[in-house]
């Protein structure tokens, strides 16, 4: 009996110094030249993305920016800070999620995917055309 408790405090101690799962991508993001900030958090069983900050948040008038290029005319009015960017994003193989991505600056949904390069590295891709066009972009951790 003290010999099966020594074999199972000695595999309970490897398994916590084995190597930790890869870090997820939950966390405020800054984008690829730090336009805007975006948080992702979990979701309706994936991944969804926000807006929570903007390098410029208001436009020349002085009033906050809105979401003018947005193709449904009922949303050009609404604050660009809290817009989704990142839609249903689902596991889609390692450190990756697939899903829709909405581009603010067209006011048009693509397919895309995040993938997670390392614990402060974040890639996105966007593609139109069934993935025959894709734009990517590095994305960085605020700490």
């Amino acid at each position: 009996m003290r010999r099966h408790a020594l074999m199972v405090a000695a595999l309970l101690s490897t398994s916590a110094l084995a190597p930790a799962h890869a870090a997820d991508p939950l966390g405020t993001w800054s984008t690829q030249g730090a336009k805007a900030q975006v948080r992702i958090v979990n979701c309706s069983g994936g991944l969804c993305g926000a807006i929570v900050a903007l390098s410029e948040p208001n436009d020349a008038a002085g009033k906050p920016k809105t979401d003018i290029n947005n193709e449904d005319k009922g949303k050009r009015s609404r604050a660009i800070i809290g817009v989704q960017i990142l839609l249903g994003m689902k596991p889609g193989g390692a450190n990756r999620w697939d899903g829709q991505v909405y581009n603010a600056e067209d006011g048009k949904t693509y397919s895309g995917n995040i993938t997670l390069q390392n614990a402060n590295t974040l890639q996105l891709q966007g593609c139109a055309l069934g993935g025959m066009i894709c734009r990517s972009q590095t994305w960085t951790r605020v700490n």
